[in-house]
């Protein structure tokens, strides 16, 4: 998958889980989705019109109630349905974690799947600032799903981060090939 359109989805934090959901068989039905998500109506309904706006889902022709609309995947959304079933399969430990739900929780376990310096994980997502990526790395150092090693070959020493445990099993699941 590409690194964008992974940033792009999960700029929001319950789009993952919907697609998830989808490819689990869950009917593209709003209720249904939301029963089964456990997010809140209003969360739940920016990231369904942000999964439209990126053209993974659409809405179901000629079926649904105006006010009650049916969804379906579409092709490009099949493929993320996929990688974000692969993400929830590898999380399944911590479904509850709200870290999982974080903008970029995800797309930082993707690219530090081999050791990554702070710059080179800046490069691989350009539009991270230091800080977002700074409390982030902390954050999934705290959840043991990325490791901080200090490199003291080189001078000055730098730190290098992968992603382990947990965190290794959601990078390797979006198959990026970084």
């Amino acid at each position: 998958m590409d690194i964008n359109l992974l940033v792009k989805i999960t700029a929001r934090a319950w789009s993952l889980s919907i697609l998830g959901l989808m490819h689990r068989g869950v009917p593209g039905r709003q209720a249904a989705l939301l029963a089964k998500s456990g997010a809140g109506r209003t969360a739940f309904a920016h990231s369904l019109k942000h999964l439209v706006d990126l053209g993974l889902l659409e809405r179901t022709p000629g079926h649904g109630h105006p006010l009650r609309p049916e969804f379906q995947l579409t092709e490009k959304g099949k493929i993320a349905a996929h990688i974000a079933d692969q993400i929830e399969k590898s999380s399944a430990q911590t479904l509850e974690n709200t870290l999982l739900r974080r903008a970029w929780t995800v797309p930082i376990l993707a690219v530090s799947t081999q050791p990554r310096f702070f710059s080179d994980l800046k490069k691989e997502l350009p539009s991270i600032t230091d800080r977002a990526l700074s409390q982030s790395l902390k954050q999934l150092e705290d959840q043991h799903w990325v490791k901080r090693q200090i490199n003291t070959n080189i001078h000055p020493p730098r730190a290098l981060y992968l992603a382990t445990n947990e965190g290794a099993s959601i990078g390797n699941a979006v198959g990026l090939g970084i």
